[in-house]
This record gives structure tokens, C-alpha cells and sequence, in this order.
């Protein structure tokens, strides 16, 4: 079997050491290259052209930001995609953890170990974001950025979240608090949310929901779109606005009509730790399951996928993709 091993030197929970025994572990099993990745996008064109030649499987370790990358680079194509393995190396690994993963990438490389002995993979379906030419900030690097850009069109996939307004600005300043050479940690995402709280428009909504052969919902102040449950964790705590969701159903969202303290206080109360039920509330817009879905914004809102700022947009469309790879775990 040959596996082609992703390996982010930048991933923050791991070290040379533990790469180095990860590299040796995965070696003994299977035919293994291993490739570091180097820049914004090279995920993509690594796990494409992994793909291209036939390769069995791609292993990442990393965090879920170049899990996106891969992924995005293995599904597109005509020969069929390889396997994926997942080695937590990040600094939140939601996609790993939500795949029942430990979150210690030695102990999860054991998990998969065991998997690839045993033969066990699972089906994993996706989401899909689609926009067009024209939104704001657009930050292509080369054509492995886009992963598909046909006829003014972009689309990514995404493995667990996507997210248009108030949880997009909040990535976008950690990520620029990350250039500027502060870690990301639960402590940093939290001050950052709670600063940005202060001086986002709070006071007039932006976003439209559009549903095929549904009526257009106004109104909406951010929104919160799942692919599976977690939607991320604060430390060791799941946060569970879409408790419903998962990869084996269509999307999920959460949406907001109100951001005033007692929501928010509300909504917080509700989808920290494990949750079962839908979060309650007047100002709260639920879907569950969904094929497909658009949000249209009445000025430019920030956007994200899987953790990523991906500049500002006007209109998205989101699709779910079912069974679109196979995951050893």
C-alpha cells in the first residue's frame, strides 16, 4: 500500500521528535513518502498530485487547516480518491476528535495503526461552498489555492464548519495574531471573540437565507453552518450550537437574529459541553439535514472554512456532498 504522509512543520501541538516516531511508525506499515508542506496551498496541489499517481492513501499530521487542503486536493479528479488518514497536530484538531480520534498525535497514529491492520474506513461526507468572482478579497496563491475556478466560479470543500459574519472576523484577527507571532490557544480565541464582540455591527442584520422552493429568510446577523458536532472546542469542551449534525446527514446551521448580551449569554449557556437538544431561543434559526442552502449578505461579511479566513463575500452557496471520501479510523 502506498501512503503519501502531509506533514505541517508549522503545526503547533508537535515537534520534531514526535514527527520523527510518527514518520518510523507509519513507515513500518505501509510504502510511505512523506512531503512537508511549505506554503498556503500547498496541501492542496501535494494531495492532488497524490491522487494523480495513484497513491492508496494520504496521510495528514497536521492541524485542520491542512487536513482542508488535502482533502481539497484528493476529491477533485477523475481517478478515484484516496483514503485519508487523520494525525492531530493542530491546535483545536476538531475534525480528528470529531472522527473519535485521541487528540494526541502519537496515540491517534496507534488508533490509526489498528484501522489500517484491521481494514476499517468510514464513509465521510462533506460540504461544498460555491461563490463567484467578484467578492471581496479574493486571496488565490497560484492555482492550488482555488481548487476549482470555472467560468467565475470558486468552490471548496470544507470537513466541519463554515461560517459567514461574526465567527469569520474572530479567525481572521487570530490569524493575523498568528503572523504577528502570538500562538493560538482556547485563551486567545476567546479574548479575540470578546474584543470583536465590542466593535461588530451588531444592530443591522446583513443576511438572506435562500432554500430551493422555500421562501427567503431576512434578517439574520451571522450564521454558523456544521458539516458535523463539535462545532469547535474550547479546550478539553465541545461547543455545540448544531448538536444534530453529522457526516453521515446533510448541513446543519445555526443562525442569529439577535446579538445582544442576554442572547449571547443564552446561546453560550446552552452549547457548551455535550449537548443532546437544539439550543432554544426566539432569536435562534435552525436547519437540520440540508442539501443545499444560500446566504446572500447585503454588504461584504467576513468568511471561513474549517477554521480559515477566506476574505469577504456577498453570496454563498453551500452544498452537501455525502460519502465524498473514505477515512481509516
Amino acid at each position: 500500500m502506498r501512503a503519501l504522509l502531509l506533514v505541517n512543520p508549522m503545526a503547533t501541538s508537535t515537534n520534531r521528535r514526535t514527527r520523527d516516531v510518527i514518520i518510523r511508525a507509519l513507515g513500518a506499515a505501509v510504502d510511505l513518502t512523506v512531503e512537508e508542506t511549505g506554503y498556503r496551498g500547498h496541501g492542496t496541489l501535494l494531495a492532488a498530485t497524490a491522487r494523480e499517481k495513484g497513491y492508496d492513501v494520504v496521510a495528514v499530521l497536521g492541524g485542520d487547516g491542512t487536513i482542508n487542503e488535502a482533502v481539497n486536493g484528493m476529491v477533485r479528479g477523475e481517478r478515484p480518491a484516496p483514503a485519508l488518514i487523520v494525525i492531530p497536530g493542530g491546535s483545536a484538531n476538531v475534525f480528528a476528535r470529531s472522527l473519535g480520534l485521541p487528540n494526541n498525535a502519537v496515540e491517534a497514529t496507534g488508533a490509526v495503526l489498528e484501522a489500517l491492520r484491521e481494514g476499517r474506513r468510514r464513509p465521510v461526507g462533506l460540504g461544498q461552498a460555491i461563490w463567484a468572482d467578484g467578492d471581496l478579497d479574493d486571496q488565490p496563491v497560484g492555482d492550488e489555492a482555488e481548487p476549482e475556478h470555472h467560468q467565475g466560479r470558486h468552490s471548496r470543500y470544507f470537513t466541519f464548519c463554515a461560517g459567514l459574519g461574526f465567527d469569520a472576523e474572530v479567525i481572521r484577527a487570530v490569524e493575523g495574531l498568528r503572523s504577528a507571532g502570538y500562538k493560538a490557544s482556547p485563551a486567545r480565541y476567546i479574548h479575540t471573540m470578546l474584543r470583536h464582540y465590542l466593535i461588530t455591527d451588531r444592530r443591522h442584520p446583513a443576511l438572506r437565507l435562500e432554500r430551493p422552493r422555500q421562501r427567503p429568510l431576512d434578517g439574520l446577523l451571522l450564521a454558523i453552518i456544521s458539516n458535523t458536532s463539535p462545532w469547535t472546542y474550547a479546550g478539553n469542551r465541545p461547543i455545540t450550537p448544531t448538536p444534530w449534525a453529522g457526516f453521515d446527514t446533510g448541513l446543519d446551521m445555526l443562525g442569529l437574529r439577535r446579538m445582544g448580551p442576554a442572547t449571547m449569554f443564552g446561546l453560550t449557556r446552552q452549547i457548551v459541553g455535550e449537548r443532546v437538544g437544539l439550543p432554544r431561543g426566539r432569536h435562534f434559526v435552525h436547519l437540520h439535514d440540508e442539501d443545499e442552502f444560500t446566504l446572500v449578505a447585503r454588504r461584504p461579511m467576513a468568511f471561513q472554512l474549517d477554521g480559515d479566513y477566506l476574505g469577504e463575500r456577498e453570496r454563498v452557496t453551500f452544498r452537501s456532498i455525502p460519502s465524498a471520501l473514505h477515512v481509516l479510523v
